[in-house]
């Protein structure tokens, strides 16, 4: 998709959550199915533009900002990843959608698991058909935060917010990128201006409560993956200090018959570092019966 930022702005649609104003994009293909994105932290659905075009051709693709980033509301408490689930379900909801797929990035791959769960146990999201799944901490102990997600866990998180800005941001973000695919100065200046919305980058402190609840809630979410193994995939930046080729390792192991795809120069965000590849690799997956 090219589109600039104010353009995304422009095409965003809201709907009320719990009291608070979510921001949410669809795309064109009406009568395709639905995808659902679920996009990661500390950015927004502006992380899916570079694969938009490609997945809405052949999909009818839905995506939000989740409470307390980009361009919806920002509250002050009430973050945690059941939360943003009952978000995620909302929203399909209003858009009258029941019949889905998914493809989840970081923060969201703890929502897509959540999701797993609730369809395997009967609570919700029972229409949910498959899922893929991108780097993030799909396994707590192979999650390898980097040095500003360490400060915004600690008893001094609040300083995260009140020393992030856009020179320390860009610093810190392009180091779980691959050595050859990191963003340049104009990319890093788009994800900071959602990121800096409305004072959210305030508040990644209080975002980061996710790291807890993957901890408290392993056992249910990786007992999710091995239920739902013949419909999931993984696609992993193997350079990703995060959640890298440990991490795919780890699923390998986990959930033998999963799907895997391994991108051996890529880092933390494949969908924009190697958007063509994931893209159709995507579909690939999606598309076969």
């Amino acid at each position: 998709m090219q589109v600039d930022t104010q353009n995304w702005h422009h095409k965003a649609r809201y709907f009320d959550f719990q009291g608070h104003q979510i921001a949410y994009w669809t795309g064109e293909n009406t009568s395709a199915r639905p995808l659902l994105l679920v996009h990661g932290y500390p950015t927004c659905a502006w992380d899916w533009t570079s694969v938009w075009d490609q997945l809405g051709a052949d999909h009818y693709l839905i995506a939000c900002d989740m409470l307390g980033f980009g361009l919806s509301d920002k509250p002050k408490s009430g973050y945690s990843i059941h939360r943003q689930v009952d978000l995620q379900e909302a929203l399909l909801t209003h858009l009258g959608v029941s019949e889905f797929d998914a493809f989840v990035h970081d923060y969201g791959v703890s929502v897509g698991q959540e999701l797993l769960a609730r369809q395997q146990d009967g609570s919700g999201a029972q229409g949910l058909g498959k899922m893929v799944f991108l780097n993030g901490g799909i396994f707590p102990n192979q999650h390898r935060p980097v040095t500003m997600q360490k400060i915004g866990v600690s008893p001094i998180g609040f300083v995260l917010g009140l020393l992030m800005n856009r020179e320390r941001f860009g610093s810190s973000f392009s180091q779980v990128f691959g050595p050859d695919t990191k963003p340049p100065a104009q990319e890093l200046d788009q994800f900071w201006e959602f990121i800096a919305y409305n004072s959210g980058n305030r508040i990644m402190h209080k975002l980061l409560h996710y790291i807890a609840d993957r901890r408290t809630h392993k056992d249910r979410w990786e007992a999710a993956l091995v239920g739902a193994e013949s419909k999931i995939g993984l696609i992993n930046g193997a350079v990703d200090p995060v959640s890298g080729k440990h991490a795919y390792d780890k699923w390998r192991e986990v959930v033998p018959s999963a799907r895997h795809h391994l991108l051996p120069t890529i880092g933390h965000y494949p969908q924009v570092e190697a958007p063509d590849e994931v893209a159709a690799k995507v579909l690939e997956w999606l598309n076969t019966p």
